[in-house]
């Protein structure tokens, strides 16, 4: 109140613009992770422990040392760095027709709060990092796909 007459209005709403959008990342991914234990439990018929014992109480630190079965595999992260993917994935689940979301040239998706990824269900699948890529690979990997280095 006393401050707030020290504050330009424009600070405040700036303030305001970023919260809601980290909010909306934040339920993104959320909703993503809520979806892929449902999947996990409903449909794969995983049990959602690391021992297997009362279904659907992994703890949060169990998530996120990827103590379940199944995996969710993202364009864009260490074990599937490239975004080009996207358009693969786009394209496949007709993805802005059904959504309206679109990716930019660089492969950034709008709008902002959106994920892209795959729920792969073999119970022995796993995240991996591919580690120090070499230059030959890199031009390897770029000639099959068409693109240029």
């Amino acid at each position: 109140s006393g401050c707030a007459m020290y504050m330009p209005k424009q600070w405040y709403q700036r303030r305001v613009r970023g919260l809601v959008k980290s909010l909306a990342d934040r339920l993104v991914e959320a909703l993503a992770e809520h979806l892929h234990s449902r999947i996990r439990r409903e449909i794969w018929g995983y049990e959602d422990t690391p021992t297997g014992i009362n279904p659907g109480n992994l703890l949060p630190g169990d998530l996120h040392s990827l103590k379940y079965q199944g995996t969710r595999p993202a364009p864009g992260y260490p074990s599937l760095p490239d975004h080009t993917l996207k358009d693969v994935l786009w394209d496949l689940l007709h993805v802005q027709e059904n959504t309206g979301s679109v990716l930019t040239d660089s492969y950034a998706m709008e709008p902002p709060p959106s994920v892209c990824g795959m729920y792969i269900a073999h119970p022995d699948s796993f995240y991996f990092n591919l580690g120090q890529i070499a230059t030959d690979q890199v031009e390897d990997y770029a000639s099959r796909k068409g693109l240029g280095v």
